[in-house]
């Protein structure tokens, strides 16, 4: 095990990260979010969405198999029934970097993907953002990240 902060930081240093669940209409989802803050922040960000060609006016890929040249971590911004399927890819393409977004409720959190993942040698970050840690934070994401750990929503550890 090895602390969530810790964890954190090794995810960002990944230069080429895929967020999916990225929507074509951005008004207040979070995959959309994360995915600005990462490019405002200097990362070459993906967006992940088989429904659209195009998110937030850059490419949009339908699976993470589609992105040329590949992505060294992921963020799952979908709901749970899907990150399953997503870890897998992850799995089999070698992405050993993957982080499910969750807030409130479930998020994209799935137990069967976290375990899946953990099993096949992915640091998987069950639940947080990663705009609450290191060059993506801002102090309302520092503060809901207080809050968040001590609910639960953000893991004190991930393996």
């Amino acid at each position: 095990m090895v602390a969530t902060r810790q964890a954190a930081e090794e995810f960002l240093t990944a230069r080429r990260i895929a967020v999916t669940g990225v929507s074509r209409n951005a008004g207040g989802h979070g995959s959309n979010a994360v995915y600005r803050r990462l490019k405002e922040r200097g990362y070459d960000v993906v967006a992940v969405n088989p429904a659209t060609d195009v998110v937030e006016g850059d490419p949009s890929y339908p699976d993470l198999a589609s992105v040329p040249g590949g992505v060294e971590a992921v963020v799952i911004g979908t709901r749970p029934a899907h990150a399953d399927s997503t870890m897998r890819e992850c799995v089999e393409l070698g992405i050993t970097r993957v982080w499910m977004h969750r807030l409130f409720g479930e998020g994209s959190v799935s137990d069967w993907a976290t375990a899946y993942g953990r099993e096949h040698g992915v640091t998987v970050i069950d639940g947080g953002c990663p705009l609450m840690f290191g060059p993506t934070s801002d102090r309302g994401h520092k503060v809901m990240c207080w809050f968040a750990t001590r609910r639960g929503a953000v893991p004190r550890e991930v393996a």
